[in-house]
């Protein structure tokens, strides 16, 4: 069985750390991942202090991160060991404070065994070690939803068109708006046709929820949206 990517052929392997303190599990993941020839595993480790010194002298693509070890857990190592690599939490542990932990500490994913295929193992190694993806088995999932969900929601920040959900282009186009300027002028500062920018406009309407410029301008001027009460 092979799980070679066909357009990573001749780029050079994915480098790993793999780090658990259960022999077996760590042996077991090492043949899996040795079956691909674009992953290579350049060291193991059996505890978070081996591993921080075997991430600095390797300094591997990615570090497959147990969570309960001996010596130091995993959890407490993940902000040392992002200065050199990138690290994917490997782990029977599902519990959600670690899984929070973990992440907001720098985890670029988190995998609970049992909850993957070797496909999908090879694919989230990938997704990370390209900037691609994080992957999340279905608990780490959740716990980072939850997360999202219970924060407070930050306004806007003025002229900040990610914030508001806009591409660049619509960005581009509604500042130039807020500085008054009609589609003609529009069309011609930014090399676009009037009915390309009409368009833009329309979209950026659809995307803030609103009906007029001026409504438009206020949204991007970072004032929040009006709430409809019954009456409206």
């Amino acid at each position: 069985m092979t799980l070679d990517s066909p357009d990573r052929a001749s780029a050079s392997p994915i480098t790993v750390l793999a780090v658990d303190d259960n022999v077996i599990v760590r042996a077991g993941l090492v043949a899996l991942l040795e079956v691909s020839d674009d992953i290579e595993v350049v060291a193991e480790a059996g505890d978070g202090a081996q591993a921080l010194v075997e991430a600095e002298r390797h300094r591997p693509d990615l570090v497959l991160l147990d969570v309960r070890m001996p010596v130091r857990d995993g959890v407490s190592t993940i902000e040392e060991l992002t200065r050199f690599s990138k690290v994917i939490m490997l782990t029977h542990t599902e519990d959600a404070e670690v899984v929070s932990t973990a992440l907001r500490r720098g985890a670029s994913g988190y995998l609970v065994h049992g909850n993957f295929s070797a496909e999908e193992l090879y694919r989230a190694l990938h997704a990370v070690a390209e900037g691609t993806g994080t992957p999340l088995s279905p608990i780490a999932a959740t716990v980072a939803l939850n997360a999202m969900r219970s924060a407070p929601e930050k306004p806007a920040q003025a002229g900040d068109p990610a914030g508001l959900g806009l591409t660049q282009r619509e960005g581009e186009i509604l500042s130039a708006v807020a500085r008054g300027l009609a589609n003609r002028a529009i069309a011609e500062e930014l090399f676009l046709t009037e009915k390309t920018v009409k368009n833009h406009i329309n979209r950026i309407f659809r995307k803030l929820g609103v009906t007029s410029r001026a409504e438009a301008i206020a949204r991007w001027n970072g004032v929040p949206p009006q709430q409809k009460t019954a009456a409206d």
